[in-house]
């Protein structure tokens, strides 16, 4: 099945961000915490992800969210097989909100090696993709993380990566490629210049008739992907928060011309399930309106 041209078009052109909903079951906790919901507000997975998905609905059907600033969503597999306001999830995202939907099919992280930590096996990767495609996703995202300049460490986390982006590609979706660099690296800027080499001799390889969307951490050096936002195999390249407060992703995404937010802690920092939906609403339009601000500077 081909992509979506209506959905491609928005991602290449539209102006605004992509809003990151996946948190999963290693990150769930800290984020409803942060929300506001003690872990002793729930036990086990079940009402976990209940009260996270009810923190996504809350964002995402709130009058504050929508295609006018928020160009797409990455959610959680669960997420993909719920519903926003009474509605199946994607439909929703893309009929009511205009907003483009994307899928995390990643099953998280190996352990260190070699600097880096790479993506776990993905079972039943075909069928999964298969799903999404049926239900109207266009994207999906996988993230493996470096924390150290290792070529040998990065080039396989690349490896892994583009391959899996091929299978993607093959399955009518568009891939984002998150190779994120650790914030707290020693080495961040050379790990950049290893890690951008190897970015641009892998999508040279790639058809642009069949772009792929990059996740990157903000770079220490300011406009240092513009080579990468300008290759004709790269339909957007967008920018992970990577544990850096809204004010500072903010400041330095400014810095990034045509790198846009795909931010996930965040856009829901100061954020709190204690908030009426009028103090929520505004407290999320200005949050997003900051992060807009930023994407298009």
């Amino acid at each position: 099945m081909p992509i979506d041209q209506d959905q491609k078009n928005r991602i290449a052109s539209g102006q605004g961000f992509i809003a990151a909903l996946d948190q999963s079951g290693g990150s769930t906790p800290k984020a409803l915490k942060l929300y506001g919901v003690d872990e002793s507000a729930y036990s086990g997975d079940a009402e976990m992800f209940a009260l996270v998905h009810a923190m996504r609905s809350r964002i995402v059907t709130s009058p504050a969210f929508g295609g006018g600033r928020v160009l797409g969503a990455i959610l959680f597999e669960r997420t993909m097989d719920d519903s926003f306001g009474g509605k199946d999830a994607v439909a929703y995202l893309w009929e009511d909100k205009q907003v483009v939907p994307f899928l995390k099919i990643d099953k998280g992280l190996e352990d260190e090696a070699d600097g880096v930590q790479k993506l776990k096996p993905i079972p039943g990767l075909a069928e999964l993709l298969a799903r999404a495609k049926a239900k109207g996703v266009f994207g999906t995202k996988e993230r493996s993380v470096i924390k150290a300049n290792n070529a040998k460490g990065i080039g396989e986390v690349l490896d892994q990566q583009f391959e899996l982006a091929r299978q993607v590609l093959a399955a009518g979706l568009v891939p984002i490629v998150e190779p994120e660099v650790d914030i707290k690296a020693a080495d961040k800027q050379a790990i950049e210049v290893e890690l951008k080499q190897g970015l641009l001799a892998r999508l040279d390889l790639l058809d642009p008739a069949t772009p792929v969307i990059l996740k990157l951490t903000l770079p220490s050096v300011d406009g240092y992907f513009q080579e990468l936002v300008e290759h004709p195999s790269v339909l957007k390249v967008v920018a992970l928060s990577g544990g850096y407060s809204r004010e500072d992703a903010n400041a330095k995404l400014a810095k990034n011309p045509g790198v846009i937010a795909s931010f996930s802690r965040a856009l829901t920092e100061g954020l709190s399930a204690q908030q009426s939906d009028a103090e929520f609403d505004a407290a999320l339009d200005a949050a997003i309106e900051s992060i807009y601000r930023a994407s298009i500077a």
